[in-house]
């Protein structure tokens, strides 16, 4: 039996019985006891059942990134999800290097932009995402963008970035994930489409 706060996950089987006392707020997952594969792909399919289809596609690019879904566990998930979910996996990939970089191209998906995850740039490095092949945008996550010698780091990255004639927007995670509409209109205004 696994547990976080809100979620209770039990195995089905001829000697499971219902708990006697479960919160009232809880959501019980039921499954039968899962190979290591089949345990992702099951856990993916419950998060796009209870947290939604974006959840399920920052979920779902982490586990490809990982090597812990294959071809045939997408087919499974294919017929065992909506529409929405069948969206999120046709647009998944395994380039995205953290949750945040999934969040952004899957919110930007309707723009019809080109947006490439962990690129190269020459005279700069690897950059979280590149959108249209002249805008990079950084997802800086507290631990890897926190203290004065990395703010230092970030800030030569950014002007090597505008020697070569990219321009960079950095957004962190409560931007992301709580101000999305300011940094959708921060990235279109850079493109020129806003």
């Amino acid at each position: 039996m696994l547990s976080d706060d809100d979620h209770l996950h039990l195995r089905c089987g001829h000697h499971s019985r219902t708990p006697t006392i479960i919160e009232a707020d809880t959501i019980v997952h039921w499954g039968d006891a899962p190979t290591p594969r089949a345990t992702a792909r099951s856990v993916l399919r419950e998060i796009d059942r209870c947290a939604g289809t974006e959840q399920f596609f920052v979920a779902l690019e982490s586990s490809l990134r990982l090597g812990l879904v294959a071809p045939h566990d997408l087919a499974w998930l294919h017929e065992r999800t909506n529409d929405r979910a069948r969206e999120a996996i046709a647009f998944a990939r395994d380039d995205a290097d953290s949750g945040l970089e999934s969040l952004i191209r899957w919110r930007l998906r309707h723009w019809q932009l080109d947006v490439r995850a962990q690129v190269s740039v020459l005279g700069v490095g690897r950059v979280d995402l590149l959108i249209d092949g002249r805008l990079i945008v950084e997802a800086d996550g507290r631990e890897n963008h926190a203290g004065a010698e990395r703010r230092h780091h970030d800030l030569v990255r950014d002007a090597a970035s505008a020697a070569w004639g990219y321009r960079t927007l950095r957004f962190d995670y409560a931007l992301i994930v709580h101000d999305w509409d300011l940094v959708e209109r921060a990235i279109l205004g850079a493109l020129g489409l806003g």
